[in-house]
């Protein structure tokens, strides 16, 4: 196996490390996903009330009946990955990967590799059968004029390497939230990154071999294995409609944050079409299409990556006729300081931090509450990096007594849309779950 001396320094040795006993961990037995809502049956006060005593929620008449404390929403422990490059994430799922970031551990402008999150329909390659040198990428498709197939080097010799920072996030991050329960893995708040991820324009890519006037949409074909083993079986098999794959910041990458890409998160190359649900960005990327028609792999019909054309009853049956993919994320923040938990002196301020972010659209301001959404107050919000970058804000807080309080927070985008304080409407497969997040923070 050949790897890059400059980018992947100290990579290989990060995932043999003990990778005997990681692989018996990992594999040897199925991660429990815990469903953490956030509702109870009973009235959430109650248990909060227990611990504290009766009069220690300064808000307490504001507090939404049947929600769980933030405080005792999150209890799960992570799951150890360092093995495969990452700390600290909580794994939903050992068949194929799935794992989640605690929202703590995304306080840096820029997600560190090791704390990205992992989303795989399928089964990786192995790290073994992955030979840079020798990986190809095929462009084709019934809309390609001038079919071709490129080696990594090529791409870099042949195309102007671009820079970016570039927000993913996977379209089912929320799903654990929605009532009734949704299939599929049990996302709360951190199937979300943001990284500077390095390649060449996919516009460059495709223009370079031609594209037909006909041409609709692009479809992505990867290295990893469908969970039957059946060869002729893809996985996954998404793609974008022309206007966004052929926006300035859609890449075919190699690197995030100067390194090789993790094996997990898709290495040695990928699609990465920020500001739509991250099933779009291609991982262990061999072939891109240039389509006639609006992509019909797997995971591009039925119910996947879809949502009801309309507003539908919690629980309903909808047709997939009646459904339609989801194109644009919606305006989400994510509060990554202080972790939920904290303990708080009385009297001096506690400095809020996180992230917002709105799809394709910028974020226009931030608020944040800490009397359970009763009244909210402008946050300092920074101008995002680059377009389709998250943004950074930060707010001062200060509370009247001593007692239990939540910091919440809700973004609005650059049409107007805020951030619904309650968990949006109900669809089956619980998309696009963009309520505002809480953190419980204990004043004494």
């Amino acid at each position: 196996m050949k790897h890059p001396q400059r980018e992947e320094r100290g990579l290989h040795e990060l995932y043999a490390e003990d990778s005997e006993r990681a692989d018996a961990q990992l594999f040897g037995r199925r991660a429990n996903p815990v469903s953490r809502r956030g509702f109870l049956k009973q009235a959430g006060l109650t248990g909060i009330t227990g611990i504290l005593g009766a009069s220690a929620l300064p808000w307490a008449g504001n507090f939404p009946s049947g929600l769980i404390p933030a405080a005792l929403a999150d209890s799960t422990e992570p799951f150890n990955l360092k093995a495969y490059g990452k700390q600290g994430l909580t794994v939903l799922n050992d068949r194929p990967i799935n794992a989640e970031t605690p929202p703590h551990l995304l306080d840096d402008e820029r997600t560190p590799s090791r704390y990205m999150f992992v989303r795989n329909n399928g089964i990786p390659p192995t790290l073994e059968s992955i030979n840079v040198d020798e990986w190809t990428l095929e462009i084709g498709g019934e809309s390609c004029a001038n079919p071709q197939t490129f080696r990594i080097a090529e791409l870099r010799r042949q195309f102007k390497t671009y820079s970016y920072d570039l927000q993913i996030e996977c379209g089912g991050n929320g799903r654990a939230a929605y009532d009734p329960p949704a299939k599929g893995n049990q996302w709360t708040t951190g199937a979300v990154s943001c990284a500077r991820w390095t390649g060449v324009r996919l516009a460059d890519v495709l223009q370079h071999c031609g594209i037909k006037q006909d041409a609709v949409y692009t479809a992505y074909y990867g290295a990893d294995a469908h969970l039957s083993g059946d060869p002729s079986k893809q996985p996954i098999s998404r793609g974008v409609p022309m206007a966004k794959a052929m926006e300035e910041e859609s890449l075919i990458a190699w690197s995030v944050n100067g390194e090789a890409i993790n094996w997990l998160n898709g290495y040695p190359l990928r699609v990465v079409t920020a500001g739509w649900p991250g099933s779009t960005s291609g991982k262990w990327v061999t072939r891109i299409d240039i389509r006639n028609q609006v992509h019909d792999g797997p995971k591009m019909t039925g119910s996947s990556y879809r949502v009801p054309r309309n507003p539908v009853a919690p629980g309903a049956k909808v047709p997939n006729e009646d459904m339609v993919i989801i194109g644009s994320m919606p305006v989400k923040s994510l509060i990554t300081r202080p972790q939920t938990g904290v303990e708080h002196a009385l009297n001096t301020p506690l400095e809020i931090r996180g992230h917002a972010w709105a799809g394709d659209l910028p974020v226009s301001t931030v608020h944040v509450s800490t009397d359970f959404g009763a009244t909210w107050r402008e946050a300092r919000l920074k101008a995002p990096v680059n377009r389709l970058a998250w943004q950074n804000f930060t707010f001062s807080a200060r509370f009247p007594k001593s007692g239990y309080y939540e910091v919440w927070a809700r973004a609005t985008d650059g049409n107007g849309r805020a951030q619904p304080m309650v968990v949006p409407g109900w669809n089956p497969k619980g998309y696009l779950n963009n309520r505002c997040h809480r953190v419980g923070v204990f004043v004494s």
